[in-house]
């Protein structure tokens, strides 16, 4: 979006107090080829102006500062500026300050009514004063009314020859369609992190200014995509700043902690240490703004080193200076991308839940001590049966599995809504005669998934209709991921139901456990007409019309009724 090499001239501002131009505005590309991280864009426009197939209308879409108005400015100055044009220097220059005679700017927010829509389509029947076409850009085109809207139909549709659009808006969905369909339409993409930081790197060169590679990663990190953004922040660092521009100066300026504290929190964290956790964590908020900017430096920190377990840590996904990468990759060593992702998630869920909440520090501590915790990947098995837990190591990278370790595939079980059921449990073979018994073995300590299960009904006793659930079911057996249910009875109905419950019964065993447990619900009790019933609604829930039905309105097969076959061939006649 902005250029370092197309630069304004600088004012003296001890000389003009208050002239001073900021840098989104200095520093705004123009031509094509400046402009940044809308390549394709710039391309395709510039071959449909050299092939004589310019559109009479644009519609470009994007969200704020991602080249839009930038875009329409060039896009005019190349149709309107040509070599053998009179005045050529003066006519683009008015054109890129947005006071020329021919390229007219509309403020849609500003000039949303029927009668300005009037004044437009009167205007648009005059000639051009100086150039080959007169352009209208009309900025954040969302904002007319519908009455305008449609009395601009007819002229977007067929314009005078000199006439062309370029409409610009950061919600599309907000412009008719029927506007949408007389334009050519572009979607401008946000700017990547590493993009922004290498332009911004460019302009404090022009300016003669140096900083560190950590501020410019962060000003650009904070843009989130927008160039405009990522320069006003940068303005406000050169006007405090003295010289270099530092980390130290981020914080100051911006409530941006050091990126050291984010490392000290996550290093207890891998350690399992609450105690140096929590005063890390302290120490975050101390230095930054509130809660829930905490937060977020903590999970943008958490992303970078899973997208470093996941890519490597030379991925261009990776929002981190060269200097601080190292540090980031020998931290993600420590974890795996399975547990960075689910402590993403945990301080998300505290985020919303702390905002605006009295007890906002209390759910913050609370979730540092929880990060601690789940960083020990103990088991659910080795938790339940209280042995020590087994931590996972650094992932290694390409390692190959034998044959041997590769573990058999499950068996694939019908399901309806999450809730495996299952037509019969395996068969057990009788021991045959004579063969020796089995080996007599200590006792062994409480069924972990017994344990698991009465955990769940002490959870559901609180809720009544959990409870009545939950009192339908007895624990049959549990091997650390699935944990086997049966029903009580052989009541077709009450089977159906606790299908159409099992929703309820899985947030009850996650309650329980805090991670992911396959559910199967055993369905032998039923009698042969209870099991031919389940059978028929299983094959229905194949069908891809019943799927999509069931896709669509969130809905459950609850009984299939076979039509009579006198019926179907009475309907013809009937039809006639």
């Amino acid at each position: 979006m902005m250029s370092a090499t197309n630069r304004e001239p600088s004012v003296d501002v001890s000389s003009a107090r208050g002239a001073y131009t900021v840098l989104a505005r200095r520093y705004r590309s123009r031509n094509f080829d400046e402009l940044i991280g809308q390549e394709p864009i710039s391309r395709t426009l510039q071959n449909a102006i050299k092939s004589g197939r310019a559109a009479h209308a644009y519609l470009f879409c994007g969200t704020r500062g991602v080249g839009k108005t930038s875009m329409a400015r060039i896009l005019a100055a190349a149709l309107n500026v040509t070599d053998d044009l009179l005045q050529a220097d003066e006519i683009a220059a008015a054109i890129f300050r947005g006071d020329d005679l021919d390229v007219i700017e509309i403020d849609g927010a500003s000039n949303r009514g029927i009668n300005e829509a009037r004044e437009l389509i009167a205007g648009a029947g005059l000639s051009p004063a100086r150039c080959r076409y007169k352009i209208y850009i009309i900025d954040e085109v969302h904002q007319i009314t519908k009455d305008a809207f449609n009395a601009l139909l007819k002229t977007m549709e067929e314009p005078p020859a000199h006439v062309k659009f370029i409409l610009c808006t950061t919600e599309p969905q907000k412009v008719p369609a029927t506007i949408q369909s007389r334009c050519q339409r572009f979607d401008f993409r946000s700017i990547s992190t590493p993009k922004i930081s290498g332009q911004l790197r460019k302009i404090l060169d022009a300016e003669g200014v140096e900083a560190d590679e950590q501020v410019l990663t962060q000003v650009a990190r904070l843009g989130r995509g927008s160039m405009r953004d990522a320069l006003s922040l940068l303005d406000r660092l050169l006007a405090a700043g003295e010289g270099k521009l530092t980390p130290d100066l981020l914080e100051q300026m911006l409530g941006l902690p050091d990126h050291a504290l984010a490392e000290a929190l996550v290093d207890a964290i891998a350690d399992g240490d609450a105690g140096r956790a929590l005063n890390a964590a302290a120490d975050l908020l101390e230095r930054g703004t509130g809660i829930e900017q905490s937060l977020e430096i903590l999970i943008e920190h958490l992303r970078n080193l899973m997208l470093i377990d996941a890519c490597g840590e030379d991925s261009e996904l990776v929002e981190l200076a060269a200097e601080t990468r190292k540090t980031a990759a020998r931290q993600a060593s420590r974890f795996d991308a399975a547990g960075l992702a689910h402590m993403i998630a945990v301080c998300d869920a505290v985020s919303r839940s702390a905002s605006g909440s009295a007890a906002g520090r209390a759910l913050f501590d609370a979730a540092i001590v929880r990060l601690c915790m789940s960083e020990r990947f103990a088991d659910i098995t080795a938790l339940l049966e209280g042995t020590e837990p087994r931590v996972v190591e650094p992932k290694k990278k390409d390692a190959p599995v034998s044959p041997a370790q590769a573990s058999p595939p499950a068996e694939p079980a019908a399901s309806v809504a999450g809730v495996i059921m299952e037509p019969r449990p395996p068969q057990v073979r009788p021991r045959e005669p004579g063969s020796p018994g089995p080996t007599p073995v200590e006792p062994a300590t409480t069924d972990p998934g017994e344990a698991l299960w009465k955990k769940t009904v002490a959870i559901a006793a609180d809720s009544a209709n959990e409870h009545a659930l939950v009192e339908h079911l007895v624990y049959r057996s549990f091997d650390g991921t699935t944990l086997r249910l049966a029903i009580q009875s052989g009541d077709e109905g009450l089977a159906r139901w606790l299908g159409g419950q099992c929703g309820t019964l899985t947030d009850l065993v996650m309650r329980a456990t805090s991670r992911r447990v396959e559910v199967v619900l055993d369905l032998s009790c039923m009698g042969t007409d209870q099991q031919e019933s389940q059978q028929r609604r299983e094959a229905a829930r194949e069908r891809p019309l019943v799927r999509t039905a069931m896709e669509i309105f969130d809905a459950e097969v609850i009984d299939v009724l076979e039509r009579s076959v006198k019926q179907d061939k009475e309907r013809p006649d009937d039809a006639g």
